[in-house]
């Protein structure tokens, strides 16, 4: 397999462990994060001043010569599938994808193709430099299967690492666009009895809970109070639906990122998503608050009304703040124009 030596010196005040000072001082070309580099340390892969360092815990000091030698990328064990992608920004770290609804992120029991990585890795190609040293793109976040938008994936290390660290700071800027039943307004007083519930001004619902896995559907989300991982999401009216109003696009941000946390949110406030098979989103909204087009529509939506629509974060290799913006989907559209057209107009 082909290799290739990286060589470089420890600068002043080098931190107390190797794979620490190895992190700060390793160059940014070389494109190796913090684990890769303990793995490397752990596989006998680095030198200093000479000697194999095997110990991510030993001291170094000021001066030492380190050499790494870094083994070519492994090829992944998922293979690449030639599926069109719908891309929005590439470049030589990073790529962002406006996801289909239906398209699985990664194979997994049940889905082993057909996925946005199997596409990936046919698209990439020889361009992924490699993350945690196989050939394979970096997943820093998903969106679920039947949820459309923006993904951002890592093509190499460092950029896995930097988009990695910015996702578990919560610092990504992401909003999402939502077709849901009823309206979230702070009008409301069923609203203000709803533990977790809050507004904000400008009419800006927050809901602060915490999140677990159901404890009897493990494929289901819970709110839970005690316990679970803290979840916050806000949600803002877009457009309104019916006479009188009984469904509304919303615009949802995340202030953290949970396992359907959006869904299983507005599910807990009443509001749940149009469509969405596992929170209850197969209601029947009034008759003479809709038209009969609409009631169809709504009857016909066969997937959560959710779409990843803006992501923003810093890139991680040049440090620029960078922001994408995907259209809603034709089906969701779609939906909206049905809600829109008034109560009692004959069908054309």
């Amino acid at each position: 397999m082909v290799t290739r030596q990286i060589k470089f010196t420890i600068t002043a005040d080098p931190p107390p462990r190797l794979d620490k000072a190895l992190s700060r001082d390793v160059p940014d070309e070389a494109a190796l994060s913090r684990t890769r580099l303990a793995r490397m340390i752990a596989d006998g892969a680095v030198s200093v001043d000479g000697v194999a360092a095997t110990d991510a815990k030993a001291r170094v000091g000021e001066g030492a010569e380190v050499v790494l030698t870094v083994q070519a990328p492994e090829e992944s064990h998922i293979g690449p599938e030639d599926i069109p992608l719908d891309i929005v920004h590439e470049d030589d770290d990073l790529i962002v994808i406006n996801k289909p609804a239906g398209m699985v992120v990664h194979p997994a029991p049940g889905t082993p193709s057909g996925t946005l990585v199997n596409a990936l890795l046919h698209h990439c190609g020889d361009d992924l430099s490699g993350v945690g040293g196989v050939k394979r793109p970096g997943i820093v976040h998903r969106i679920d299967k039947d949820t459309s938008g923006l993904l951002v994936v890592a093509k190499s290390d460092v950029a896995h690492q930097g988009l990695a660290a910015q996702f578990e700071a919560h610092s990504v800027e992401r909003y999402y666009r939502a077709m849901c039943y009823g309206v979230p307004d702070a009008n409301d007083p069923r609203l203000r009895g709803i533990k977790g519930a809050a507004f904000e001004p400008g009419n800006i619902l927050r809901l602060t809970t915490q999140l677990a896995r159901h404890k009897t559907d493990r494929q289901k989300q819970a709110v839970l109070f005690n316990g679970g991982r803290h979840a916050v999401t806000r949600v803002r009216i877009v457009e309104q639906f019916g006479s009188p109003p009984v469904a509304a696009l919303v615009e949802c941000w995340l202030e953290t990122g949970r396992t359907h946390q959006i869904r299983v949110h507005l599910a807990h406030a009443g509001h749940g998503l149009i469509g969405d098979p596992v929170y209850g989103g197969r209601r029947k909204l009034p008759v003479r608050a809709i038209s009969t087009e609409a009631a169809q529509a709504v009857r016909a939506f066969s997937r959560q009304a959710l779409h990843a629509a803006v992501l923003g974060f810093v890139h991680p290799v040049s440090g620029q703040a960078v922001r994408f913006e995907a259209a809603c989907p034709d089906d969701m559209e779609a939906l909206a124009t049905a809600l829109r057209r008034p109560p009692g107009e004959a069908d054309q």
